[in-house]
């Protein structure tokens, strides 16, 4: 299955939702689109219902384990991190503050919202690039911190 395809989307979900959640969406979905409830349709629909219950099959495969939905998730945000968005101002590490108990470095936007980072989000870009490099954070402006992005900038 395509990275590019949003797995919660093919099922009517969100990543908040648990795994019971995601079953009981699943199921629903199954029912509607099996073969074998189809009856008597024309070929252009059935070839898409099949398409529609391998594309449910194959994200309910990866989202229904953990160890291969946390990897999902995490390839979701590598690409969100990848994505070219308008840059509004650049955040160094040292000007965010760390949270210890939850691991995070936090920013206070201009706008009143907050932007965080995971420790391990941080630490995986800085192993990534040159670990001789300063570590930058880069706010595309997103108030809900959606769009942001880390990046790691020549010191």
């Amino acid at each position: 299955m395509s990275l590019k395809k949003d797995l919660y989307a093919i099922l009517g979900a969100s990543p908040s939702d648990s795994v019971q959640e995601l079953r009981h969406k699943y199921q629903k979905l199954v029912l509607q689109y099996h073969p074998d409830r189809l009856g008597d349709v024309c070929d252009f629909e059935a070839e898409t219902s099949m398409k529609m219950f391998l594309e449910i099959d194959a994200a309910w495969k990866i989202l229904c384990e953990v160890e291969s939905r946390k990897i999902y998730d995490q390839q979701t945000r590598d690409r969100e991190f990848k994505q070219d968005w308008p840059v509004d101002s650049v955040v160094s590490l040292k000007d965010m503050t760390w949270d210890q108990d939850d691991h995070v470095y936090k920013y206070c936007c201009r706008c009143g919202g907050q932007f965080s980072f995971l420790e391990e989000e941080v630490q995986r870009r800085i192993d990534d690039e040159n670990p001789d490099k300063c570590q930058d954070v880069v706010d595309s402006g997103s108030q809900s911190g959606f769009g942001r992005t880390l990046v790691v900038r020549q010191g």
